[in-house]
């Protein structure tokens, strides 16, 4: 039988900054609705909602787990590490 609803799971469990882990979409759901109004009416934490009740009804568990991971790293930038970037072959 085929898990329905909420109770579905993702394929990759979200861990969480505090060792949680977010295992199914009740689980992200619950945990969103206990954040902060302030926090949770932020644009990312919207649509990680949006995403998360879409996919409760049908669709792919990974465009929810994708939009809880924008939300949870909103903030975080990625730099670019020059040292670990190949030569080209051509250059000497």
């Amino acid at each position: 039988m085929i898990d329905r609803g909420w109770q579905r799971a993702f394929e990759d469990p979200i861990q969480l900054p505090d060792g949680r882990t977010l295992v199914t979409l009740h689980d992200a759901a619950t945990f969103i609705t206990a954040l902060p109004k302030k926090e949770s009416d932020l644009p990312e934490w919207q649509a990680a909602i949006e995403a998360l009740m879409l996919v409760s009804r049908s669709g792919p568990t990974m465009l929810a787990r994708i939009a809880v991971m924008r939300a949870l790293n909103r903030g975080h930038v990625r730099a670019f590490d020059l040292s670990r970037k190949d030569k080209h072959w051509a250059q000497a």
